[in-house]
């Protein structure tokens, strides 16, 4: 699917961008093909496939929760600009 200027156009001004010339053309090849990519999506057979949210399955990847030591707080605390009662010391965000 071959999109022209002016549509090119019209999907900048639904975006709120402001294109050159160039920047109009380069735009309209590239969604073009973006399009064309599309096309031959719908072309695959997925009437057998059931629908899924997801086409690969989930594994988690974190280590397990377990407790252990922290930081002693002089070493937590060694490169803060200010500090104060073992704790990091800064400008008060709210009034």
């Amino acid at each position: 699917m071959k999109l022209s200027k002016e549509e090119v156009k019209h999907i900048a001004l639904l975006a709120r961008l402001g294109l050159s010339e160039e920047d109009i053309e380069k735009f309209q090849h590239q969604l073009s093909d973006i399009l064309e990519n599309f096309e031959i999506l719908k072309q695959v057979d997925t009437a057998n496939l059931p629908p899924t949210a997801q086409s690969i399955s989930l594994e988690n990847v974190f280590r397990p929760d377990e407790p252990r030591p922290s930081l002693p707080a002089s070493e937590v605390l060694a490169n803060a600009p200010e500090q104060e009662d073992n704790s990091f010391k800064i400008r008060a965000v709210l009034e």
